[in-house]
């Protein structure tokens, strides 16, 4: 058997064992991109820092990528620097609810039409970058029961349009608008228009934080 020199020996073990420990130690990362929920939900008990804490820290890299006020299409223009110049490994997209709300609170929200095109345009660059990406539809705009909220129909809409873009494109969806509509049906019985899972009918209380962290954990393992 031919026999190797000790300091090429030496030399594999070393090149072996960087090679593996740079393996071993590189995390996967994950960027939760959307608007103020988000930008919460890094906070401690928010959904995003809870999804973090139930993670192998030595495994994945959680980040928020959440900024207030934002829309489909200020995800679209802020994607570069926030998302795709970190490389992530897997981008959950969460954004909606101001598209719209502000239809009705300052006559600034996304034109259906617009919204899908830029939704659509969303996924391209993520997915050209070389991410995996997970959807969520929009969940309250108000909490009471049985469609008796202002943008109800609206939010249906959007939710729709969401859910036939994963379908389309084989995407993994956390169906926000139905899990909350579920839960509120069920535990709202004083028909309240917020205190359930949110705070003020659209941000997250400590139940809401929970209940979305919950069902993105899988998602994103």
């Amino acid at each position: 058997m031919k026999q190797f020199s000790k300091p090429f020996a030496m030399c594999a073990i070393v090149v072996f064992a960087t090679i593996f420990m740079a393996m071993k130690v590189k995390p996967k990362k994950i960027i939760f991109f959307g608007d103020s929920i988000t930008q919460a939900g890094v906070q401690p008990g928010g959904y995003v820092d809870l999804v973090k804490k139930a993670l192998d820290a030595a495994k994945y890299e959680v980040i928020g990528a959440g900024i207030g006020g934002n829309k489909v299409y200020d995800l679209y223009l802020r994607m570069e620097k926030d998302v795709l110049e970190k490389k992530p490994d897997v981008v959950v997209i969460y954004i909606g609810v101001n598209d719209v709300w502000h239809k009705k609170l300052s006559k600034t929200g996304t034109d259906y039409d617009k919204f899908i095109g830029f939704y659509n345009a969303l996924i391209k660059k993520i997915q050209d970058n070389g991410a995996r990406v997970v959807l969520c539809t929009p969940a309250v705009i108000g909490e009471k029961k049985d469609n008796a909220n202002e943008m109800d129909a609206d939010l249906d809409k959007y939710s729709d349009a969401i859910r036939n873009i994963a379908a389309n494109n084989s995407l993994p969806l956390c169906d926000l608008r139905n899990i909350f509509k579920t839960y509120d049906r069920e535990n709202n019985p004083e028909d309240k228009e917020k205190g359930i899972l949110t705070t003020d009918g659209v941000h997250l209380n400590e139940k809401g934080n929970q209940t979305l962290a919950e069902k993105l954990l899988p998602l994103v393992k």
